[in-house]
């Protein structure tokens, strides 16, 4: 006989739903590999009537976690039910009880990740968050080990399939925002409420996961700047591919020195770069190395299954510690407790990058010189310039591209510009990325 993991699991949402169908569907090849049966004994949610189209036995569902937070015979905890509170509890107290731990719960990890790590490594326990990033794409692990040789200099790209699906069909398809929100609302890429997703914070928090694994420091969640794709028009659409790029929702993670420039938000990015193709709900992850140079994870980063396979990969992944006696073989931060240090957080205003400028004009004779001059008496210099036909009652759009300047120098510059008579709106601008 095979032996046995015991499983408990909070949750039981879309992910749970998909950990028990996998589960089910994969448990004898699972047992195969391990070498040990994984035999999930309880889950425990608020609701436990809904027909989650999956068949469980009616006595492992519970309304009480503490159910499985103390029951001695349950190695691993699943969390999966999102949210600060309570899961931060919930995943404390087992780890006190001496459970290990697999968690989903990206935004609980970044604001207080440190807190349980630490948790973790003074009981002696494992704590897995694979499917906090990528979903099925194993980003956290081949950071942790397969990247291990290498100092990491950047991570870039794209985390948030929600936000790629509504660009994408705004590029492709030529739909307003608000039509694309909605078409992913109807499919079950977005919520409801899309604040998360469409506004950078999912972005962000998974950013600050990846940062704190690559380059062996705390990042305070509260310091990674933000921005989402709420502003984004069928005009940006069209200049970006006027210009040659596409513009995806990027989180950025870069070393700059003994600092770090860790940040999140719309970008026009060249077609020439593979990640500007990355379309749908897909997520691409690039990793440049000193020793390995660039690397690149695509894949499914969200969705029931894809995500809940994650989450079974870190339950094996910690079954086979317990059974070898190996917990904690690999760091949990990838870097050992007594190396993680602090970096500081580069201001957002001292970045530099290229910018496109999205202007609305009165159309008559001298605005451009009026906005270059501006431009010019804060160290920016233009690129290029598009002007286009009269808009209704918004003015004529200009668009002027820079060459690399200061994000200070442009905020500026705009607070400057926005006060002339010859603006008919607030200023729009994003920045370019060409290599990556």
């Amino acid at each position: 006989m095979p032996k046995t993991i015991t499983v408990g699991l909070i949750g039981f949402g879309t992910i749970g739903t998909g950990v028990v169908k996998t589960l089910q569907m994969n448990g004898e090849l699972i047992t195969k590999r391990l070498g040990a049966e994984i035999r999930l004994k309880k889950i425990a949610d608020l609701d436990i009537e809904t027909d989650r189209g999956v068949k469980v036995d009616p006595s492992i569902l519970t309304t009480n976690a503490e159910e499985i937070l103390n029951d001695p015979e349950i190695d691993v905890i699943i969390e999966l039910m999102g949210g600060y509170h309570p899961a931060r509890e919930f995943i404390l107290k087992g780890i006190e009880n001496g459970k290990s731990i697999v968690t989903a719960n990206k935004a609980l990890m970044a604001k207080h990740g440190e807190e349980i790590f630490e948790a973790a490594e003074a009981k002696g326990v494992s704590i897995g968050f694979e499917a906090s990033v990528g979903g099925a794409i194993p980003v956290i692990r081949t950071i942790k080990e397969d990247f291990a040789a290498n100092e990491i200099l950047s991570i870039f790209g794209i985390v948030n399939g929600t936000a790629n699906y509504i660009l994408s069909k705004m590029s492709d398809q030529g739909e307003d925002f608000q039509d694309a929100l909605k078409e992913a609302q109807r499919l079950g890429f977005a919520e409801a409420d899309p604040t998360f997703d469409i506004e950078g914070h999912d972005s962000a928090h998974k950013i600050a996961l990846l940062a704190t694994l690559a380059f062996g420091t705390r990042v305070p969640i509260d310091d990674v700047y933000m921005e989402g794709i709420s502003k984004i028009t069928q005009d940006d659409i069209h200049f970006a591919k006027q210009f040659g790029y596409r513009i995806k929702l990027l989180a950025i993670a870069k070393q700059c020195g003994d600092s770090l420039d860790i940040r999140v938000h719309p970008t026009m990015i060249s077609v020439d770069n593979p990640i500007s193709n990355i379309n749908g709900a897909t997520n691409a992850i690039e990793i440049l190395g000193n020793a390995m140079e660039t690397s690149m994870l695509v894949g499914e980063g969200a969705g029931s299954l894809p995500t809940a396979s994650a989450v079974v990969g870190d339950v094996i992944e910690i079954s086979r510690n317990i059974l070898t006696g190996g917990q904690n073989r690999v760091p949990a931060r990838s870097f050992l407790k007594e190396n993680i240090r602090t970096m500081p957080i580069k201001p957002m205003e001292e970045i530099e990058s290229e910018y496109y400028l999205r202007f609305y004009v009165v159309d008559r004779p001298g605005v451009l010189s009026k906005i270059s001059g501006i431009l010019g008496n804060n160290n920016i210099s233009i690129g290029s310039v598009i002007q286009k036909e009269q808009k209704e009652n918004s003015g004529v759009p200009l668009v002027i591209t820079t060459h690399t300047a200061m994000e200070r120098n442009i905020r500026n510059a705009l607070a400057e510009i926005d006060k002339l008579d010859i603006i008919k709106k607030e200023t729009f601008y994003l920045r370019l990325e060409k290599e990556g």
